[in-house]
C-alpha cells in the first residue's frame, strides 16, 4: 500500500508541472520547451544533497548501476529515440495514461512487446552491451575521505540547480511549476531509499509483466527482474491513479490521441499517431533495457548519486531526443 501511494505522490509531481504531457516532452525534443531538462537538473542537484547526507549518516545505501558501455552509448541513443517519438517517458506514459491519453495506452502496449522481445534476444546481444567498467561515481573516488567527498558532492549538486535556473533564465519563461515539481522529486526519491532501499524507477515494469503475460520466465533475466519489477508494478500503479483521479478533480480528463504538438508536425490521423506510439513505445523500453534504466531509474536516481553511467547516459539520451526531435517533428 505504501509503494502505491509513493507511486500517487510520483504521478502528483509530474502532473503539477505538466511533466507527463505529450507536449511537454516532444516540446523538449524540438527545443521549444526546457520544463523537464529544468526539472530533472533541479532534482538532481537538490537529490545529490539530500541523497548523500542521508547516505551519510547511514539511513540509506548507494544503487549504483554498472557502466555498461555498450549499453549506455546504444541503449541511451535508442531510448532518446523512442522518448522523442512517443513523448513519454516509462514513467510518464502510465500517468497520461491515466489522464486518458490513447496514445499513451498504445505506448505502454509498444513498450510491453520491447520488454517481452529483449528478453527474448537478451542471450544473443549480451556482448554488445559491454564492456562493463564497473559502478563508478564520486564516493567510489572520494568516499575514503568524507570531508573531501562533500566538499565535491554538494558544490556539485549546487551546479546542477545554477544550470537549472540558468536554463529557465535563458528560456524566459514565467512558469515556475516546475521548480515545485523538481525540488519533490528530489525529496521523494530520497525517501524511497530510506523507505524501500531502492530508487524509484520504471522500465523494468514492462519486461516484467510481459514476461509473466506469455511465461517467459525461466530464464536468468526474468530472476534478475522479479523483485524490482514487482516493486514498481505497484508504484506506477500509484502514477496511474494519479493520472486518473487528479486530471478528474481538475475536470481535464480528456480521452485523446492526437496532442497539439503532434498535429502540429505530424497531422490529426489516429492510424499514424496509433503506430508511431507503439513503435515509441518499443524503442523507449528497449533502449532502457539496455542501458539498465529510464528517465527516473537512472537519469535522475543515478545523477542523485553522481553515478559515471547514469551522467553518460544522460549525455545519450538527450543527444538521441534532440536528434530525433530535429528530423522527426518536420512539418
Amino acid at each position: 500500500m505504501t509503494t502505491l501511494i509513493l507511486g500517487f505522490l510520483f504521478g502528483a509531481l509530474l502532473q503539477s508541472a505538466k511533466l507527463n504531457r505529450f507536449d511537454t516532452i516532444s516540446g523538449m525534443a524540438t527545443l521549444q520547451n526546457y520544463k523537464v531538462a529544468k526539472a530533472i537538473a533541479l532534482a538532481i542537484g537538490v537529490g545529490v544533497i539530500l541523497l548523500n547526507i542521508e547516505i551519510g549518516m547511514g539511513f540509506a545505501t548507494y544503487h549504483i548501476k554498472p557502466l555498461l558501455l555498450g549499453g549506455i552509448v546504444l541503449g541511451g541513443l535508442i531510448f532518446g529515440m523512442g522518448m522523442a517519438i512517443l513523448g513519454y517517458c516509462p514513467g510518464t506514459v502510465l500517468v497520461s495514461a491515466g489522464e486518458g491519453s490513447l496514445d499513451a495506452m498504445v505506448g505502454i502496449l509498444g513498450g510491453l512487446a520491447g520488454g517481452l522481445v529483449y528478453t527474448l534476444i537478451l542471450p544473443n546481444i549480451s556482448p554488445v552491451l559491454g564492456p562493463n567498467l564497473g559502478t563508478y561515481s564520486m564516493y567510489t573516488a572520494f568516499g575514503s575521505d568524507p570531508f573531501l567527498f562533500y566538499s565535491l558532492a554538494i558544490p556539485a549538486g549546487l551546479l546542477f540547480v545554477a544550470v537549472a535556473f540558468v536554463i529557465h533564465r535563458m528560456e524566459k519563461s514565467t512558469d515556475r511549476s516546475w521548480i515545485f515539481a523538481g525540488i519533490g522529486l528530489a525529496v521523494l526519491n530520497t525517501f524511497v531509499f530510506f523507505y524501500a532501499d531502492r530508487p524509484i524507477g520504471a522500465s523494468t515494469f514492462f519486461p516484467y509483466v510481459a514476461d509473466n503475460i506469455f511465461g517467459v520466465v525461466n530464464n536468468d533475466y526474468f530472476k534478475q527482474i522479479r523483485k524490482p519489477g514487482s516493486w514498481e508494478v505497484n508504484f506506477l500503479a500509484g502514477g496511474f491513479l494519479s493520472g486518473l483521479v487528479i486530471s478528474l478533480l481538475r475536470k481535464d480528463f480528456k480521452i485523446r490521441m492526437i496532442h497539439d504538438n503532434w498535429e502540429k508536425y505530424k497531422g490529426k490521423s489516429f492510424g499514424k499517431r496509433a503506430i508511431w506510439a507503439f513503435l515509441g513505445g518499443f524503442i523507449l523500453i528497449f533502449g532502457a533495457r539496455m542501458a539498465g534504466g529510464c528517465t527516473s531509474g537512472h537519469i535522475l536516481s543515478g545523477g542523485m548519486q553522481l553515478a559515471a553511467s547514469s551522467l553518460l547516459f544522460a549525455v545519450f539520451v538527450f543527444t538521441g531526443l534532440l536528434l530525433t526531435g530535429k528530423f522527426f517533428y518536420t512539418k
